[in-house]
């Protein structure tokens, strides 16, 4: 048997690639804002249906230059410890300080009611993350990041195709972020997205992106944060498929569902949300529980997945932490199953009997 990780990068047919690479060859144009970019950048934000979308070279970078934009350079910023490393990393790259909130047992993502006693004078902006494409509280934090006069920067790597109350995930906050990472459900190779609530935001992020300067005109310090024609190609092919992705994915994780029943149920989904299965969560009794699957697992090249291990707040570069007990026995015990559309339902089926036995 062929090793099965946790998730298998969509690849589209070749041939439509090869048309896009024509199209770069005979425009001799490989970088710097090209013609597909733009069509990518507008077919992905009607799509989603957003508003002031900038394409970038990854997910972190978009952290980075939501922060930027913001003009947050200093201070503290809210966030969650149960994230990927990135979320906490753009803090501390842009010279602030990230503050960690707990999180729900339910649903993985940042606790409002715990986000108030976090607020100090120094506090600039909240950070959550909808953790595996569920939705954070966004009623619940907009209310206290307006009392507060705070700024609310989504990162919504894990939330592309999820829909709540009818709308993309990606369209709340001042800003959200997306990742477009080989490993995510719509994927560019590499890349991410930044789509911010106001158009004088999007202007500063589109001029942050090139390095802070219109010809010989600099205006600002920038970076390079550009994204090439060739990953714009591979988007442009991938959104063509991205829908039968979805629903694919959600056959698979009906089948886990199924397989695994009552004893490990998945995280419970909002009513108002249209999920997009990108992600299949399951958290087991306790580590040790936990390390023993990885390792039944193993001897059949089967690769599960500790998302996210460790907790964010017990980092050892860290300069001051927080006790977050929820999101570090979660962090603990949680494993993320092999889910994409070519998984075999055999593959699954021994999967879930390395879990239940």
């Amino acid at each position: 048997m062929h090793r099965i990780n946790v998730t298998k990068t969509f690849l589209p047919p070749l041939e439509e690639y090869e048309e896009y690479l024509a199209q770069i060859w005979q425009r001799d144009q490989l970088t710097n804002q090209g013609p597909l970019l733009h069509e990518f950048e507008e077919k992905v934000s009607n799509y989603l249906g957003v508003h002031n979308f900038q394409f970038v070279s990854n997910g972190t970078l978009a952290l980075q230059l939501a922060l930027r934009a913001l003009d947050i350079t200093e201070g503290e910023v809210i966030t969650t410890p149960f994230s990927y490393v990135a979320t906490t990393s753009s803090i501390l790259w842009e010279r602030c300080t990230p503050v960690f909130v707990d999180i729900e047992p339910e649903t993985f993502c940042i606790d409002p009611a715990k986000i108030e006693a976090a607020i100090t004078p120094q506090t600039k902006a909240i950070m959550p993350v909808h953790v595996f494409g569920n939705p954070c509280e966004v009623e619940a934090i907009e209310r206290i990041a307006n009392e507060h006069n705070l700024k609310v920067i989504y990162d919504a790597a894990h939330a592309f195709g999820a829909l709540y109350n009818g709308k993309s995930l990606l369209n709340y906050g001042d800003i959200s972020i997306g990742s477009f990472h080989a490993t995510k459900l719509f994927h560019t190779i590499e890349g991410g997205c930044i789509i911010s609530n106001a158009a004088v935001t999007n202007d500063k992020v589109e001029l942050l992106k090139r390095f802070g300067h219109n010809g010989d005109d600099h205006r600002v310090l920038g970076i390079n944060a550009k994204a090439s024609e060739f990953q714009a190609a591979m988007g442009l092919c991938n959104l063509k498929y991205i829908d039968t992705i979805i629903e694919q994915r959600k056959e698979k994780s009906k089948l886990y569902d199924n397989l695994l029943g009552a004893s490990y149920p998945p995280s419970p989904k909002k009513p108002d949300l249209k999920y997009n299965y990108g992600y299949y969560p399951v958290v087991l009794e306790n580590e040790s529980r936990a390390l023993e699957v990885i390792k039944r697992l193993a001897e059949q090249d089967i690769f599960p997945r500790r998302y996210f291990y460790p907790s964010l707040n017990t980092l050892p570069y860290l300069s001051s932490t927080q006790n977050c007990p929820i999101s570090e026995d979660i962090a603990s015990r949680i494993l993320c199953l092999p889910l994409y559309p070519e998984l075999d339902d055999q593959i699954i089926s021994k999967i879930c009997e390395a879990i239940t036995v």
